[in-house]
């Protein structure tokens, strides 16, 4: 479901038992200080969903994207990084509260990374919060430089709640597109794929267990 997507939600249209997936996933994006009427029919519909895999063994994995209204971006004079650092956690936090009291109970929660440990801390403690101590949070890359996905996964690693990660584009894309224009064999991009995966296994299990 995406900003401007108005049209009926269909809970998982195809055979589900047929398939038997471990996880339903959405991805959703949601500013609490965006459209109000479009925040308010999204959630609506996510508790459908939810109730239904409630009654299921079907988990629901919920991908959150807080991306920044124009008002905001121009608050911080149109500086990405600005946002993602000193407005995205804080809107993060009020997306997932107003989310769950809408009726809408993920099992993971999959957000964009977050530089500081005490922004991934308190995602962690509302995602968990009124009792929903089993409830998981990953890390998605969104597609940025391994520099920037380092940062994240070492500050998410510090927090229990976060039980992983999800980093897809920063993984392959570059080894898929060299391999794709022939500048490189199938079996290097293969290696280098599973170099850099290893990679960000190895920067979440050194920094959860150096800060145990």
């Amino acid at each position: 479901m995406t900003r401007g997507y108005d049209k009926p939600l269909y809970v998982l249209p195809f055979d589900h038992e047929a398939f038997n997936p471990t996880f339903c996933k959405v991805l959703v994006r949601y500013n609490p200080e965006g459209d109000e009427a479009l925040n308010q029919r999204q959630a609506a519909r996510l508790r459908q969903l939810s109730d239904y895999l409630c009654r299921t063994p079907h988990k629901c994995m919920f991908e959150l994207l807080v991306p920044a209204t124009p008002a905001q971006l121009q608050d911080v004079g149109g500086d990405r990084r600005r946002y993602d650092l000193d407005r995205r956690p804080a809107l993060m936090v009020r997306a997932i509260t107003a989310l769950q009291d809408a009726g809408v109970e993920p099992d993971v929660w999959k957000v964009e990374g977050l530089d500081r440990h005490e922004d991934c801390l308190r995602v962690a403690e509302t995602a968990r919060r009124g009792g929903r101590t089993e409830v998981g949070c990953i890390v998605l890359g969104r597609g940025e430089s391994e520099a920037h996905v380092h940062g994240w996964l070492a500050a998410a690693a510090t927090v229990p709640a976060f039980i992983g990660f999800a980093v897809g584009r920063t993984t392959f894309w570059d080894p898929l597109l060299a391999c794709k224009e022939r500048k490189v064999s199938r079996p290097t991009a293969v290696a280098n794929i599973a170099r850099r995966y290893r990679e960000w296994g190895d920067i979440f299990h050194e920094a959860r267990t150096s800060d145990g």
